[in-house]
């Protein structure tokens, strides 16, 4: 436990990382299209990779009052996002007016894992790590 709480900005970092990565493959590779929900959660997970990073490197702590408005945002946005692709009839609520459907699934690994999904765990996991986890 003492590892990860000397790490924690680092293992955010790198959550981050991978979730930017992540969404840039799907997009530039895989050729996916972002719906509006998903550039909204792009919006809240790529300055989280620059931010933590250099939390990390100058080991700043402080930076988490920074850093847990855009995850637990980030949260929200693709709980939100999630249960427009798994809950029938969620999406009317507010379907997205333009371009690629929100409810639309590019992913569907397991019956469960979706892009919004795995964007949620990465939002999760950062915000835990920074919440448990703090320096003494």
């Amino acid at each position: 436990m003492e590892l990860i709480r000397r790490n924690v900005l680092y293992l955010a970092w790198l959550v981050a990382v991978v979730a930017t990565l992540g969404s840039l493959y799907f997009s530039e590779i895989r050729g996916f299209i972002p719906c509006e929900l998903c550039w909204y959660q792009r919006i809240l997970m790529y300055p989280l990779s620059v931010i933590l990073g250099i939390a990390a490197f100058y080991d700043e702590h402080a930076i988490r009052k920074y850093v847990l408005p855009l995850s637990i945002l980030g949260m929200l946005v693709s709980s939100f996002h999630y249960m427009e692709q798994k809950i029938p009839g969620f999406a009317a609520i507010k379907p997205c007016t333009k371009g690629v459907p929100c409810s639309g699934q590019y992913i569907n690994w397991w019956g469960f894992v979706t892009i919004p999904f795995l964007a949620l765990t990465a939002f999760t996991i950062i915000t835990v790590l920074l919440l448990v986890f703090k320096k003494r």
